[in-house]
């Protein structure tokens, strides 16, 4: 008898109970782009549920403070307020609340801006950029793991049709708006 390596599909928390999400409005007489933006808006949920979770049960953050994090990360001579809050699309007020809470654990400082004086900039500290590049180890493996049951090639294919959806959507045919 020989033995086999069986690898297990990742399971998310939500798949031990029944899923009720942006599917299961569907109806067999929905058209099919309806039906691909809610299968789109469903695997992004699923998959920002689990890293949610996953963020705090593991490093005791929120997405939304990573993800600020992961800007700065990016950045390095730091971010203007208005800037993060452009990028990570949220008010001015979630981003102010964020980077107050990541500065008292000193995690980000605020610098005078160099270009304008009555601004500042927001920089991680190098506590910060510590935090952040472990975190962002364990989170890339996470990706990796809950998109593992796609594999290269497939993978290579949805990024060229999103690709093609995402230009679409920033330039769309002037023909076909109503």
């Amino acid at each position: 008898m020989t033995s086999k390596t069986v690898t297990k599909a990742p399971v998310l928390q939500s798949q031990s109970a029944q899923i009720f999400d942006m599917e299961t409005r569907l109806t067999k007489g929905d058209h099919l782009p309806l039906r691909l933006w809610l299968r789109m808006l469903s695997c992004t949920a699923l998959i920002e549920g689990e890293i949610r979770s996953r963020l705090r049960a593991e490093f005791g953050i929120t997405l939304p403070r990573f993800d600020l994090m992961a800007q700065l990360e990016r950045h390095p001579d730091g971010l203007r307020m208005g800037e993060l809050s452009k990028r990570m699309m949220v008010t001015g007020g979630n981003i102010t609340g964020i980077t107050d809470q990541l500065e008292q654990e000193g995690l980000v400082t605020r610098v005078p801006d160099t270009k304008d004086r009555r601004a500042y900039s927001v920089k991680l500290t190098i506590e910060g950029r510590r935090a952040f590049r472990r975190m962002a180890s364990v989170h890339e493996r996470w990706i990796a793991e809950l998109l593992s049951g796609i594999d290269g090639p497939d993978k290579e294919q949805l990024i060229a049709i999103l690709s093609q959806v995402k230009q679409h959507l920033n330039n769309p045919d002037p023909e076909h708006q109503k």
